[in-house]
C-alpha cells in the first residue's frame, strides 16, 4: 500500500532520513561491488526492506501519520500511453496543459518563472521538473522545452535566475529553492509528487544541476546540457544523471567539462553520457528533438520509475546524424 504525508516532516527530519538513506545505499553499493554471495537483486530487494522500515521508525518518532493514498510516491509511477519513438520525438506529448507564472517579487531565492502543468487531474501527482538557463541567459532561452516535458506528464518549473550572472553553485541553490517553491507553495503544488523531482540546466545551469544534485541527493534525476563548472569531479552524486554535450561546444569543450564530469559519476544509481554531433554550446537554446527525446525518457525513468521508457536509453542511440557518441552504465541502473 502506497502512501503519503498527512503534514510536510521537519527538515531536521528530512536531513535524518536522507543521512540515514544514504550511508545505507552507499553499504548496498559495496555490497555489490564486492561480490558478495548474495545476488544484486537480493541485497536490493532486502535494502529497500530495511530503508523502509527505519523511515517509518523515524516518521512514528516524527509523529506524523502516513494514510493511503493512490498519488503516494510508488515504485511504479507511470504516466500517459505506451510510449514508441514518435511519441517522445512529438513536439508535444498525450497531455493538455496550462501555465503560470511566478513573478520575481513572489519568489523567494530565485528569479521567478513559468510553471507549465497537465490539466488532467485524473491521473494523480506528476513528477516535477525544475529549469535553469545559462550565463547572461533568462528563462526564454528554455522555453522550447518545458511545455514539451509538460505534455509527457510532468510540471515544469522554468526558471530566471537571480542575476544573469550567477554561477553554478549559485544556480544550483537557485534550483532547489524553486523546487521547494514548486512542490511547498505554488499554486499548482497540488498536482505535484514532492518526492519526485529533478533538475536540469543549460551551460551553467548545467553545471547548477550537478551542485544540486550533491546537496541534495534526493532528488530523482539530473541533466545537464552542454554544462560548464570549474569543480571536475562529482564522484559523490547519487542522483541519475544524463549529461548532453556537442561536439561543436567551444565555450563549455566536451573535454573539459561534459566528458569529465559524466566520468567522475558513479555508474550506480544510473549516469549516461549524450554528445550531439554537429552542434555547439548553444545547441539546447533552440527546439532540439534530440534533446527532447532522451531528456524524456531518462526523466520517465528515473522520476516516475517508468520502466517502459528503458529501452530509448539502454543500450541508447547509436552513432548518426544527431548523435556523435552515447555511453551509459545501464548494467548498474537502479530504478
Amino acid at each position: 500500500m502506497s502512501a503519503c504525508f498527512v503534514r510536510r516532516p521537519s527538515h531536521n527530519l528530512i536531513g535524518l532520513l536522507r543521512t540515514v538513506f544514504r550511508a545505507f545505499k552507499n553499504r548496498l553499493s559495496d555490497l555489490i561491488d564486492k561480490g558478495d554471495a548474495l545476488s544484486s537483486s537480493t541485497v536490493k530487494k532486502r535494502g529497500r526492506i530495511v530503508v523502509g522500515a527505519l523511515a517509518a521508525v523515524a516518521l512514528s518518532v516524527a509523529g506524523i501519520t502516513l494514510v493511503p493514498s493512490a498519488n503516494a510516491a510508488t515504485v511504479a509511477f507511470p504516466k500517459g500511453p505506451t510510449p514508441t519513438n514518435s511519441s517522445i520525438e512529438a513536439v508535444r506529448g498525450p497531455f493538455t496543459t496550462a501555465q503560470t507564472s511566478v513573478s520575481r517579487l513572489a519568489a523567494s531565492g530565485f528569479g521567478g518563472g513559468d510553471i507549465y502543468y497537465p490539466t488532467d487531474t485524473s491521473a494523480g501527482t506528476y513528477g516535477a521538473v525544475v529549469i535553469a538557463p545559462g550565463y547572461t541567459a533568462s528563462k526564454s532561452s528554455m522555453a522550447w522545452l518545458a511545455p514539451r516535458l509538460a505534455s509527457q506528464g510532468f510540471v515544469v518549473f522554468n526558471i530566471d535566475t537571480l542575476t544573469t550572472s550567477d554561477q553554478p553553485d549559485s544556480r544550483g541553490r537557485q534550483l532547489l529553492a524553486a523546487a521547494d517553491y514548486l512542490t511547498g507553495r505554488s499554486s499548482v503544488r497540488t498536482r505535484v509528487d514532492a518526492t519526485r523531482v529533478a533538475v536540469v540546466g543549460h551551460s551553467m545551469g548545467g553545471g547548477g544541476t550537478l551542485e544540486a544534485s550533491r546537496s541534495r541527493p534526493s532528488l530523482q534525476a539530473a541533466i545537464p546540457l552542454t554544462p560548464w563548472n570549474l569543480t571536475k569531479s562529482w564522484s559523490g552524486n547519487t542522483v541519475p544523471t544524463l549529461v548532453v554535450g556537442a561536439d561543436g561546444d567551444s565555450v563549455a569543450s566536451v573535454t573539459t567539462h561534459a566528458q569529465p564530469f559524466y566520468q567522475s559519476l558513479p555508474a550506480s544509481p544510473g549516469k549516461a553520457y549524450l554528445e550531439l554531433n554537429n552542434a555547439t554550446h548553444f545547441a539546447p537554446n533552440s527546439a532540439n528533438t534530440t534533446i527532447a527525446k532522451y531528456s524524456i525518457a531518462w526523466l520517465k525513468l528515473f522520476v516516475d520509475n517508468d520502466t517502459r521508457y528503458r529501452q530509448f536509453v539502454c543500450p541508447g542511440p547509436g552513432a548518426g546524424l544527431a548523435v556523435q557518441e552515447y555511453r551509459s552504465s545501464c548494467a548498474n541502473f537502479t530504478i
